[in-house]
C-alpha cells in the first residue's frame, strides 16, 4: 500500500509540473501575444507559415503514402522494390493525359523512393507535342512512355488491369506492368526476332501492322528475314517466326532451318486452319523435328454458345492452360481465334525425339472438327467428332544433355505452335464492341509473351492486386488526412486566436 501510495504522489507531482509548464506557457501567449490585435495577427501569421512551410517540405519529401486498401493497390511490393533498387540508369515515366492525382502516377512516384534514377511525373498531351508524336500517343487517349535514353515502352490503360473470370473481379497489374517495363528499357541485351517472308500471305508490312507496332513497343529488334538472299538464319536470331505457309519451303530455307534448331534456338509457328490439302514435305520435315504431324484440312467449330462470339461456330473463344508462357492469360476471358485448327502430335515418336510436350491452348470438350465444307448446318455431320482439341502447345526439343561433371548446361530447342494466325492480322474478327476489347487487350498478349518466353526475357515480377475487395477508396481516406492536417488544424487555431483576441479585448 505504500509502494502505490509513493507511485500516485510520484505520479501527482509530474502531472502538476507538467500543468505548470503549460500554464506557464499560456500565460507568456496571454502577456506577450494577444494583448493587442497586432500581436495576435503576427501570431497567427507565424502559425499559418509554419504550417505552409510543414506542407511544402511533406511534398518535396515525397514520402511513400500509407495504404489502407485491403490489397495494397497503392505501394510498391518489396519484389518490385528488389528488382529496381540496381538500376545504374536514369529511366524518365511519363503519364501522358493524367492527372497528378492518378493512383497509378502516385504508385510510380515510388519508384524514386527506391531508387532516385527512376521518376515519374504527369505530361499533358499539348506541353509535349515531341513525346506524343514519337510515340503515337492518339488525340484525346492516355499513354505511359517508359523511357531510358533510346530505349523506351508504351503501355495503355487497358495494359494496367485484367479480368479474372473465376472470382469476377478486376485486377490490377500496374505495378507488374511498370516494374517489367522498367526492367526491360534498362536491360543490356536486346533480343533479335525475324519474321520468315517469302512463303506466307501473311506479314508484317501487309496485315498484321497493328502487331508490329505492338512489337515494336516491347524492347526486342524486329527484323524480316529473305532466307534465300542470306543462306542462313542469321547468328543474331533469338526467336524465328514462322507464319502459316502458303508453299512449300525449298531446299536453302529446309536447311537453314534445320541447322538454326540443331543450334539450340527458338521458333514461333502461327499456322491457319487449310481449306484445301497441301503438299508441303519441306514444311512437314521441319515440324517433324519436334513431334508434329502434317496439318489437316479443316477448321474447329463450337457447340457451347459460351464458348463462341455473337454465336458464330467458328469465332472461338478457346481455354487458355496453366503454363510459363500463358500465366498471364491462364483464368482470363483468353483470346478470340477465328478458323483455328488443331495441332496433332505424334505422341508415340516424342520420346525417341527428345522433345517435352506442353499443351497451352485447348478447345472446349464441345468443339468438332470441320474437314467438308459443302456441310451448311451449324450442327455437328456424320462423321465429325465431337471433342477437345490442341491448338495450341510449347515443344521443347533436347539436343544435348546437362553434363554434371563439366558443368556444361543443356541445349534445348523450343517451338511454340499455335494453329491460328488471323488472330493477330489488322482484321476486326467481331463488330461487338465486347469482344472487339478482348481481341485487343489479350490476342496480342499472347504472341508477345510467346515471343518474350522465347528470347528468354519472361516478365518475372507478378503484382496482380484485386480491386474487387477493396472497402473503400484509400486515397479518398488519405486525401481527407492531408487536408485535416494542413487546412482544418491551423484554422482551428486562427479561430481560437481571434476567440482569445475578443475575450482579452471585452476585459480591457
Amino acid at each position: 500500500m505504500k509502494k502505490d501510495k509513493v507511485k500516485k504522489e510520484k505520479k501527482e507531482k509530474i502531472e502538476s509540473v507538467d500543468t505548470s509548464k503549460f500554464n506557464k506557457f499560456v500565460n507568456i501567449l496571454k502577456r506577450k501575444w494577444l494583448v493587442d490585435t497586432s500581436k495576435t495577427i503576427i501570431l497567427v501569421a507565424i502559425i499559418i507559415a509554419v504550417f505552409i512551410a510543414i506542407n511544402v517540405l511533406l511534398q518535396k519529401a515525397n514520402f511513400t503514402p500509407i495504404d489502407f486498401s485491403q490489397e495494397k493497390l497503392y505501394t510498391l511490393t518489396d519484389e518490385s522494390k528488389e528488382r529496381v533498387k540496381g538500376i545504374e540508369k536514369e529511366v524518365n515515366i511519363y503519364f501522358i493525359s493524367y492527372s497528378d492525382e492518378d493512383s497509378n502516377l502516385n504508385l510510380a512516384k515510388q519508384y524514386k523512393n527506391v531508387n532516385e534514377k527512376i521518376t515519374a511525373e504527369a505530361v499533358q498531351a499539348n506541353n509535349r507535342p515531341d513525346l506524343v508524336q514519337k510515340y503515337g500517343i492518339e488525340s484525346g487517349t492516355k499513354g505511359i512512355i517508359i523511357e531510358c535514353g533510346e530505349k523506351s515502352k508504351v503501355l495503355t490503360e487497358n495494359d494496367l488491369v485484367t479480368y479474372d473470370t473465376s472470382s469476377n473481379e478486376t485486377v490490377s497489374i500496374a505495378e507488374q506492368k511498370l516494374t517489367n517495363s522498367i526492367l526491360s528499357v534498362t536491360s543490356d541485351k536486346t533480343p533479335k526476332v525475324y519474321f520468315l517472308q517469302g512463303y506466307s500471305d501473311f506479314s508484317l508490312s501487309k496485315n498484321m501492322n497493328y502487331l508490329n507496332v505492338y512489337l515494336g513497343n516491347e524492347i526486342t529488334q524486329i527484323e524480316t528475314l529473305d532466307v534465300l538472299s542470306v543462306g542462313k538464319i542469321p547468328d543474331d536470331c533469338d526467336t524465328l517466326v514462322i507464319t502459316s505457309p502458303a508453299k512449300d519451303f525449298d531446299d536453302i530455307a529446309t536447311t537453314a532451318i534445320t541447322d538454326y534448331i540443331n543450334s539450340g534456338r527458338n521458333i514461333l509457328w502461327l499456322n491457319a486452319a487449310e481449306t484445301s490439302k497441301k503438299d508441303f514435305p519441306n514444311v512437314n520435315k521441319i515440324l517433324a523435328v519436334y513431334g508434329v504431324k502434317p496439318f489437316e484440312t479443316g477448321i474447329i467449330r463450337e457447340t457451347d454458345p459460351s464458348k463462341m462470339v455473337t454465336g458464330m461456330p467458328d469465332l472461338i473463344i478457346p481455354n487458355i492452360q496453366s503454363s510459363k508462357v500463358t500465366k498471364d492469360l491462364y483464368n482470363t476471358t483468353g483470346v478470340i481465334f477465328a478458323d483455328a485448327t488443331k495441332i496433332n502430335i505424334d505422341e508415340d515418336k516424342l520420346s525417341d525425339l527428345k522433345v517435352t510436350k506442353t499443351d497451352l491452348i485447348l478447345s472446349s470438350e464441345n468443339s468438332y472438327f470441320r474437314t467438308n465444307f459443302n456441310v451448311q448446318t451449324n450442327g455437328i455431320a456424320e462423321g465429325e467428332e465431337k471433342k477437345e482439341y490442341l491448338i495450341g502447345a510449347q515443344l521443347d526439343k533436347t539436343l544435348k544433355e546437362k553434363n554434371e561433371e563439366t558443368g556444361e548446361a543443356a541445349v534445348v530447342s523450343k517451338m511454340i505452335i499455335i494453329g491460328e494466325n488471323n488472330f493477330v492480322t489488322d482484321y476486326a474478327l467481331s463488330q461487338n464492341s465486347q469482344y472487339a476489347l478482348v481481341q485487343l487487350a489479350y490476342n496480342k498478349d499472347l504472341v508477345l509473351n510467346s515471343i518474350a518466353y522465347l528470347v528468354d526475357r519472361e516478365e518475372d515480377i507478378t503484382a496482380r492486386k484485386s480491386t474487387g475487395t477493396v472497402a473503400y477508396t484509400a486515397t479518398a481516406e488519405q486525401d481527407m488526412i492531408i487536408k485535416a492536417v494542413i487546412f482544418i488544424v491551423p484554422l482551428a487555431i486562427i479561430i481560437a486566436g481571434i476567440i482569445v483576441w475578443q475575450i482579452r479585448r471585452r476585459k480591457k
